[in-house]
């Protein structure tokens, strides 16, 4: 239906009746398109997935480049409108908040559900029996994990398991040439500051800390701070030992009027009063913190020029421009009150550090970003900081990202100490699991059951493929030796090396399959957990969607 109309030119123009309807699709078609685009990004980062997993470049509107393989870190700088697309970067992201680790195989993991329930569709399966399928499916794998996983018994003598379980997350990371020296920092870092008793960890008392220039090997563990400043004036010490410091909010420097205010001197007399009573002002401000027994002075604001001079001559080293982060950072790990007003401070507001140094990096020692401050021997033994090293930004922060993804997978082990093993042993288990559950099912749902065992072949099968091996072969090998053997520890082995020699690791000719626990491969239990259940939330949402409706295109 059209109607011609004419503008007051005398120019026609057809005006098209329901066209705002014409770009609405409901239904079956409505929930393929949605499918369709959230198999689109799962397939983005489906290459990234496992330890030969390929490197995404990142370019965001300024400019700036990120590499990286971490599934988290791709989706969110990703600019992405597509509606239902953004929930698979939200499902990225709540992997990456609850358990740290998996963020790239959750959502291969919901690409390859979608799949697999696009088929069920065309075989004409209503999407709700679809997900309520997949997610009966979801729990009978939950429930196989648990009992295929094997406890694993560490002590602070014994942190065998605790390194091998990071040393696995650093596999498919940057970071894998020094992954030895990285898992233990990671595992030093996080036993700092957590409590075995309690099985809780304070990750809150943990700070990275990252500075280009030397390699990924200088990386370092610092029991205390490490705040990316130096001190105010070049001539102050560049060690303060047994430092008392006092942490201010307040600028070192005479009040201004908060309306628009004008002053006028019109002799010299004035102007000296003047002078005078700023000196006495900073004076009185600078007595005040040395009354008080404080030898370091952190201060939030800066200060001007006089007040420097003043600081160095009373032999009073400062800190300036500490942001509001650092700050309360400095304040947990020294014990110290933050104050607002000078006026306020007392002696038992200060904090305490055995040593505070200033320490420059690199041969340039006169540029300020080569230089930081150490503090160390706090109060609070707990707070520690690691110092991340790198040829350049861009390395130095996919390092940041490694080692936060270790410390994750390491404090999860402290919380639940069970793990599952990898190299696709657990999906292909559970695979293995759900699909004779499947047989035990009347109707409907044991298509969508055993497409849920299916799509659990596919993180296998998109390991075996980053390698460059015949995936499908590799898989069937692997579901073989697990029925034969009846054992759900085989997996893909992909140790590093001359893939013709080294990846046989047992003899076998045809294929790369392995007992994992002999590797050493192993994840958390509840991280893998964690991936089911959201994968199988975020397909049953996606599935549930039968019409698109946006502003305008509804009447």
């Amino acid at each position: 239906m059209a109607s011609m109309v004419y503008d007051e030119y005398g120019r026609p123009f057809i005006v098209l009746k329901d066209q705002q309807q014409k770009n609405r699709v409901k239904g079956v078609e409505a929930t393929k398109s949605n499918i369709l685009a959230a198999r689109s990004i799962s397939n983005l980062l489906r290459t990234s997935l496992g330890p030969k997993g390929m490197d995404k470049l990142l370019v965001s509107p300024d400019g700036d480049v990120t590499i990286t393989n971490d599934g988290a870190t791709i989706m969110t700088q990703m600019e992405i409108h597509h509606q239902v697309a953004k929930l698979m970067v939200e499902l990225s992201s709540s992997q990456d908040d609850e358990i740290g680790d998996g963020t790239t195989g959750v959502v291969v993991l919901a690409g390859s559900l979608l799949e697999q329930a696009e088929v069920l569709l065309n075989k004409g399966i209503h999407p709700v029996r679809i997900a309520g399928g997949f997610e009966a499916a979801a729990q009978i794998a939950i429930r196989h994990l648990e009992t295929i996983s094997d406890r694993v018994e560490f002590t602070r003598d014994d942190l065998t398991p605790l390194m091998s379980t990071a040393m696995t997350t650093l596999s498919s990371k940057i970071l894998q040439p020094h992954k030895d020296q990285m898992a233990k920092i990671a595992v030093e870092a996080v036993l700092n500051v957590a409590d075995l008793d309690r099985h809780d960890v304070n990750f809150d008392m943990i700070r990275m800390e990252g500075k280009t220039g030397g390699s990924l090997k200088d990386t370092r563990l610092v029991s205390g701070l490490v705040l990316d400043k130096e001190f105010s004036h070049p001539q102050m010490p560049t060690t303060v030992k047994d430092a008392k410091l006092c942490i201010l909010t307040c600028p070192l420097e005479p009040p201004k009027p908060k309306t628009k205010h004008k002053l006028q001197i019109n002799s010299v007399e004035a102007y000296e009063e003047l002078y005078n009573q700023e000196q006495t002002y900073f004076r009185d401000m600078i007595q005040k913190i040395k009354d008080c027994g404080a030898n370091l002075v952190i201060c939030q604001w800066g200060f001007d020029d006089e007040a420097n001079h003043l600081l160095l001559q009373q032999e009073l080293p400062a800190v300036r421009w500490v942001g509001g982060v650092e700050i309360e950072h400095v304040a947990i790990a020294t014990g110290a009150r933050i104050v607002a007003r000078v006026e306020e401070l007392s002696p038992d507001k200060l904090g305490t550090a055995g040593s505070v140094t200033q320490i420059s990096l690199g041969t340039n020692s006169s540029r300020q970003q080569d230089r930081i401050l150490l503090l160390e021997d706090c109060q609070n033994q707990k707070a520690v900081t690691v110092l991340v090293r790198g040829g350049n930004k861009m390395i130095v922060d996919e390092a940041k990202r490694s080692l936060h993804d270790a410390m994750c997978v390491v404090r999860n082990l402290v919380i639940d100490d069970r793990v599952v093993y990898g190299g696709g042993s657990a999906e292909i288990s559970c695979s293995i699991a759900v699909k004779k559950h499947a047989e035990t099912v009347t109707g409907v749902d044991q298509y969508a059951i055993r497409a849920f065992g299916d799509a659990l072949d596919d993180i296998p099968l998109a390991l075996a493929e980053n390698a460059g091996f015949s995936p499908i072969e590799e898989v069937a090998a692997i579901k073989s030796r697990q029925v034969k053997e009846k054992n759900p520890r085989i997996g893909l082995g992909l140790i590093h090396g001359d893939p013709k020699t080294e990846l046989r690791t047992d003899g076998r000719p045809n294929d790369h399959t392995t007992d994992m626990k002999n590797l050493g491969v192993f994840e958390t239990l509840i991280g893998k957990q964690q991936q089911l259940q959201l994968a199988a939330q975020v397909v049953k949402m996606i599935l549930k969607i039968d019409d698109v409706i946006s502003q305008g295109q509804y009447e």
